[in-house]
């Protein structure tokens, strides 16, 4: 097949598999090409909506995403599922195996599910989540869900990602605490109880009720709902499909829905920046940068005088080595 830029551009606006997963593949690996045919694709984009699921490991994330992805697809909604991995910090692998858990939409070839590896990137994504995520909505997905790896305390960065974050909670794990150490409060627009036939699914209620009662909301703000499912049976998954249809009319009838898409919107502009700014630094430092580094050791210079001098080379357009 061919997947020249100008393939890719086509193919993709068809909604065609292969190209999108050969594009989102390209964005990963951080291949220059790859910024040129999604700049062609940015127009294409902004119709979809992007829902974040996040919680702790073992909250049942990835049966809930199955679910509600089952559901949407047959209302007619096109989906897509990012299911992000934690990479191994010995061996670089990642297992990629949340599909296997997903029983209905691994039978449903309709549905598009793409496992990435989080290849070292804190805050619960991986480095090409926001790529990919702009892909699909260029090929004409409606729903996207983004999973997150489940690490417990530091995956807020799925909040900069998603028009609507669902945060997964299960009695007897302690995680109105958690709600609490990780700031889960603040990014949260549904909160989502799985597991509800557990011994203590009423007290976590209660508790994330109390936490809730405590934020300040604005006139005006959605306050979010505590939802309980069983999501190995489905019950409560549609109570959850109309509460995130809620979120989705009050976004595009609130001005906190239009903040919030400018707030993603320059997440992903600082992203490109630090990206091309970071190979440029590299360029530069190259043959440079063990020198720099022994004058380093030497007390000759100092770590922020290095910096500085290589990153206004890079901003004065001087990224020749001396």
């Amino acid at each position: 097949m061919d997947f020249s830029n100008e393939a890719l551009i086509s193919g993709v606006k068809a909604g065609n598999l292969r190209s999108v997963s050969r594009l989102i593949t390209l964005a990963e690996n951080g291949v220059p090409r790859a910024r040129t045919v999604m700049a062609e694709l940015y127009r294409s984009g902004g119709h979809a909506h992007v829902i974040g699921v996040t919680g702790s490991p073992g909250a049942g994330k990835s049966t809930l995403v199955d679910q509600l992805a089952s559901t949407f697809r047959k209302d007619g909604k096109k989906v897509a599922i990012l299911a992000i991995d934690p990479t191994s910090p010995f061996s670089g692998g990642a297992v990629l195996g949340d599909r296997i858990r997903m029983v209905k939409t691994a039978e449903d070839d309709t549905i598009f599910i793409r496992s990435m590896a989080t290849r070292g990137a804190l805050g619960g994504l991986s480095r090409g989540t926001l790529d990919a995520v702009q892909i699909l909505d260029a090929a004409g997905f409606d729903v996207i869900f983004v999973e997150t790896v489940g690490v417990g305390q530091a995956e807020v960065d799925i909040v900069r990602t998603a028009d609507t974050c669902v945060v997964v909670l299960v009695p007897g794990m302690g995680d109105s605490v958690q709600a609490i150490k990780a700031g889960i409060l603040e990014i949260a627009d549904l909160f989502v109880i799985n597991k509800a036939d557990r011994d203590g699914a009423d007290m976590l209620h209660k508790d994330i009720r109390v936490l809730l009662s405590l934020a300040e909301y604005e006139e005006g703000s959605f306050k979010p709902p505590i939802l309980r499912t069983i999501a190995t049976e489905g019950s409560g998954v549609s109570e959850v499909v109309e509460s995130l249809g809620e979120h989705t009319r009050w976004l595009s009838s609130s001005k906190e829905g239009k903040k919030r898409r400018l707030k993603i919107l320059e997440e992903r502009v600082m992203k490109i920046a630090s990206e091309i700014l970071y190979e440029k630094l590299a360029q530069v430092a190259h043959d440079r940068v063990a020198g720099l580094i022994q004058d380093c050791f030497e007390k000759r210079t100092d770590p922020y005088a290095v910096v500085e001098k290589l990153v206004g080379e890079v901003l004065s357009g001087n990224d020749k080595t001396e």
